[in-house]
């Protein structure tokens, strides 16, 4: 097995208006990578321009994070569309945040699209490549969850020529199929230190992750997400640097 440097990325810019999320600020300098929301699920264009300018500041690579047109649910709500209506969805917030980002002499380097419209591409074909003709308009890499088994979607990624990254996460509990616990299982999101640090630890230096009910799987994983609005994770996000650090020494 190949080891990969792994990158930590965060879910960002996700205030909107006068009402804050996140702690972006202090959670920006520990991070490679910032997954920028684009107003479908929460943030502004003023919010938008600020996390832009915050992450330049730190040498922080951007994302685009676009969502189902979901302000009340915060994008985690599931919605029937078709895959015209995805991909034009998406080339609507992705342009937007690359405006935003040209207007700051800097661009877009991927996107991670968010919540439910990310868990329902994984469990699609027919809306991952709705989400792949979008993403391919702008020649970027797509984020996904690291699941080497389905092979219909890594085909279909080649097909529009879309590279991948694959994506694990810090905080979140897995299936034994490799997708995610809903969250309204009970422990589908990890609170403790020790538990969010043991799983990073799977992740990086094993390529393992124990599921929600006990079983051991492959990991393969680019990147590490940790979530701006799970209080627990970034209380240790020094801890999830630092040890991300040390395995990619190792390497």
């Amino acid at each position: 097995m190949t080891k990969r440097s792994i990158s930590l990325n965060c879910d960002m810019g996700e205030s909107f208006g006068a009402w804050t999320m996140g702690n972006d600020a202090d959670v920006m300098p520990y991070i490679d990578m910032a997954n920028i929301a684009c107003g479908f699920h929460a943030s502004d264009p003023q919010v938008m321009s600020q996390t832009i300018k915050l992450a330049e500041s730190h040498e922080v690579k951007i994302g685009a994070h676009p969502s189902y047109p979901d302000l009340q649910g915060f994008g985690r709500r599931s919605m029937t569309m078709n895959p015209d209506e995805i991909s034009s969805m998406l080339i609507y917030q992705i342009g937007a945040l690359k405006g935003l980002c040209q207007s700051h002499n800097t661009d877009i380097h991927y996107v991670k699209p968010h919540g439910a419209l990310y868990n329902d591409m994984q469990k699609d074909p027919v809306i991952f490549e709705a989400v792949l003709d979008a993403v391919s308009s702008f020649g970027l890499p797509l984020m996904t969850l690291a699941i080497t088994e389905n092979q219909t979607l890594l085909d279909l990624a080649d097909r529009y020529d879309v590279p991948l990254l694959f994506e694990a996460f810090a905080d979140r509990r897995y299936q034994a199929n490799g997708q995610l616990a809903p969250r309204n299982l009970q422990d589908a999101v990890l609170h403790s230190t020790s538990d969010i640090l043991s799983q990073v630890q799977q992740i990086a230096k094993y390529r393992k992750v124990r599921t929600i009910d006990g079983f051991s799987i492959d990991i393969e994983a680019d990147t590490i997400c940790v979530h701006g609005d799970n209080p627990q994770s970034i209380a240790v996000i020094a801890q999830i640097r630092e040890l991300l650090a040390k395995e990619n020494l190792s390497l």
